[in-house]
């Protein structure tokens, strides 16, 4: 009897400490899965609030998305993320007080409290007379989101070739999540056959935009759109009926175009003025003098047909650069004999 006591409590205490092992591994497969979940989507936030997701950006900047939710047409709704696709990078300057050389601050004041107030104090409100508001909660605007600050909603899909680029504001890149990406590549690869953009509505930093969504690289690029009466109409804009072109003019003037065609490299072209601000920048820090920008000289155009004929003649006479079409093997030729080319170039 007491042989058969002793190895039951042998055997409960293995089946305690059993469960015990079970039940703490339980736990910690439930942390890491509250950890996973809070990584991604954000702890207990629906889907549209979001914790932003980050992609890796050029120069190791990180691009956080500025929207979540699903992209629908028909019956098919793939989620998808918003990312910029592109900002605008410039040199800022801070205002200092001259005396101390210290950075200005601009304080919340309240007139009538007589002090500053902190941004935790500060409340929403709409002025509907003067000095008299309404109070409105961050809960209330989002309680009255419409549906398209979760769902973006395929209006309809026209030729893209008529859609005048004027009407295009601000680009963002569309980006499938992983259970969307067959969707995505079906609606992206159908889109880029038939030549189609697609009108949409998405609802995001308290507005809703009408959106144009077409493909681009292989990709779903999405612009904010302009309203017909947001784009101005200059009268004077295209006016050409007072305007006679002899046609040796527009031969000669084709001939200059030829002349100066190349492809198009983005990578080309740069804000010189930033680059003369940052100049200016490190110059200073470095105690250096600032070389002044020359002055361009405009000559005045009156005869175009002579100005056409030096335009041509000065494009002819100066340094040859290489085609812009050149081949791989051209490319690796020129760099294999620089000495050649810096003669040609000092001509």
């Amino acid at each position: 009897m007491c042989g058969n006591s002793a190895g039951s409590k042998v055997s409960g205490w293995k089946l305690g400490a059993v469960t015990r092992r079970l039940t703490a591994a339980a736990r910690r497969c439930l942390r890491l899965a509250s950890i996973c979940t809070t990584l991604r989507w954000g702890r207990l936030a629906p889907r549209q609030e979001a914790v932003p997701a980050a992609i890796g950006g050029k120069d190791g900047d990180l691009a956080t998305s500025v929207w979540t939710g699903y992209l629908t047409f028909g019956l098919i709704s793939i989620p998808i993320r918003l990312f910029s696709a592109a900002r605008g990078e410039a040199i800022h300057f801070n205002q200092l007080h001259a005396e101390c050389k210290t950075r200005i601050k601009q304080p919340q004041f309240c007139p009538t409290c007589q002090r500053q107030v902190q941004r935790s104090e500060i409340v929403k409100g709409y002025e509907y007379e003067k000095d008299r508001y309404v109070l409105v909660e961050e809960e209330e605007i989002k309680k009255i989101a419409p549906p398209s600050a979760r769902s973006m909603e395929i209006q309809e899909f026209v030729d893209l070739k008529d859609v005048d680029p004027l009407y295009y504001e601000t680009s963002y890149l569309a980006v499938p999540e992983d259970p969307g990406r067959k969707a995505y590549q079906l609606l992206v690869q159908t889109m880029e056959e038939s030549g189609r953009a697609a009108i949409a509505k998405v609802t995001m930093h308290q507005h809703e935009y009408t959106v144009i969504i077409r493909p681009r690289a292989h990709g779903l690029t999405l612009h904010t759109m302009y309203y017909a009466n947001e784009v101005r109409d200059v009268p004077e804009y295209g006016q050409t009926t007072d305007v006679k072109v002899k046609p040796d003019e527009i031969k000669l003037a084709k001939q200059l175009v030829e002349s100066l065609t190349g492809e198009f490299d983005p990578k080309r072209y740069r804000d010189e003025y930033q680059d003369r601000l940052k100049e200016l920048v490190d110059a200073k820090l470095a105690g250096q003098q600032i070389a002044e920008a020359p002055e361009p000289q405009l000559a005045p155009v009156i005869d175009m047909m002579e100005a056409l004929k030096k335009s041509l003649a000065a494009r002819e006479a100066a340094p040859k650069k290489p085609p812009v079409r050149a081949t791989a093997e051209a490319a690796a030729e020129e760099a294999a004999t620089p000495k050649r080319a810096s003669r040609r170039v000092a001509k």
